[in-house]
């Protein structure tokens, strides 16, 4: 089953949004197999934006990433990669559709609430820097009563 990495970046923690992330997900239909609550480093920050270290906004996104906690969350489900994207809504909030998380919460490109793995091979990549110890395995306990 396809996986994908969310974080949920430090406005979003500051401003209560994590539980209304959270539930939109889930909503969805999409498992949640990781979930911590970290405070992020600078030299773990530059390793997961390392792509964009060229970048003029390099800096400030850094500096914006260790401002404060952030949660950091894997999602399971089929095609939860796209479909999380699309959930997520567009980098920049101006041109995010209203029911995307950016749409009806973020502002600022500099503060857009979330991040999203882009491609299968990304959420690969950090999944495994942001959970290296690995995700808990469990199987649902949901009876059958519940859906009566």
């Amino acid at each position: 089953m396809e996986q994908t990495f969310i974080m949920i970046k430090p406005d979003g923690v500051q401003r209560g949004l994590v539980g209304e992330i959270i539930g939109r997900f889930e909503k969805k239909g999409f498992s949640l197999k990781g979930l911590k609550l970290i405070n992020v480093d600078r030299p773990f920050a530059e390793k997961h934006y390392a792509d964009l270290s060229a970048k003029p906004f390099f800096s400030g996104l850094v500096d914006y990433i260790i401002s404060g906690p952030v949660v950091a969350m894997v999602w399971e489900g089929k095609n939860v990669v796209t479909t999380g994207r699309k959930i997520i809504g567009a980098t920049n909030p101006a041109e995010s559709a209203p029911g995307t998380i950016r749409g009806d919460y973020a502002i600022d490109i500099g503060r857009n609430v979330i991040h999203g793995s882009d491609s299968v091979e990304s959420a690969r990549k950090e999944i495994a820097l942001w959970f290296p110890e690995g995700i808990v395995q469990w199987q649902s306990s949901v009876h059958p009563w519940i859906y009566e």
